[in-house]
């Protein structure tokens, strides 16, 4: 599928067939992810597939208890967890570089994106999930100190697309020179 279509009809799907992917498609998910860009080339990220049901339990026990992706993550054959290591990414020499930070989130945000449209151009669903306990989701998945459990996704095949979700206007969120200032095509 072409990125642009990808981009285009993607959707958070939260229904899915527990039908088994392929590890060759996991694989080719993880591998866009890998090659996804960041702080000075630290690839501060750490893949983590479950597919184990008793793991997958104890992330949704981390879950928000309201979070609509709970059921997604029981069903789908697979989640795949995000970790980061951080005091890399965005630091020279023990210190932060900008006012932003340890960047680890903003270089998972992009590893993430890069997974989830390649599952789409494929194929799978997934569902970005944030909402959570890292402390929780962190002990299930025995991910050690220095690290932090950062977004994680249910991956398969969906039982059905979802309608897209409204979207605001170019009008809303882009401006010129100035923020506030129309951008007048």
């Amino acid at each position: 599928m072409e990125l642009s279509k990808a981009i285009k009809e993607r959707r958070s799907v939260r229904r899915y067939k527990r039908d088994p992917v392929p590890d060759a498609l996991i694989l080719e998910c993880i591998e866009a992810a890998r090659l996804a860009p960041s702080w000075a080339n630290t690839q501060v990220w750490r893949f983590i597939v479950v597919k184990e049901q008793l793991v997958k339990e104890a992330l949704v026990e981390a879950l928000t208890p309201h979070n609509p992706a709970r059921q997604a993550m029981l069903d789908a054959p697979c989640v795949v967890c995000l970790a980061a290591q951080r005091g890399v990414a965005g630091v020279k020499k023990g210190e932060t570089t900008t006012d932003k930070g340890d960047w680890f989130m903003y270089d998972c945000g992009i590893a993430m994106e890069h997974l989830v449209l390649t599952a789409w151009s494929i194929g799978l669903g997934t569902v970005h999930v944030g909402a959570f306990d890292a402390q929780k989701a962190e002990a299930a998945l025995a991910i050690p100190a220095g690290f932090s459990a950062v977004a994680m996704t249910p991956l398969g095949h969906f039982e059905e697309q979802p309608d897209p979700r409204p979207r605001k206007g170019l009008d809303e969120i882009l401006y010129l020179d100035q923020f506030g200032k129309a951008y007048n095509r």
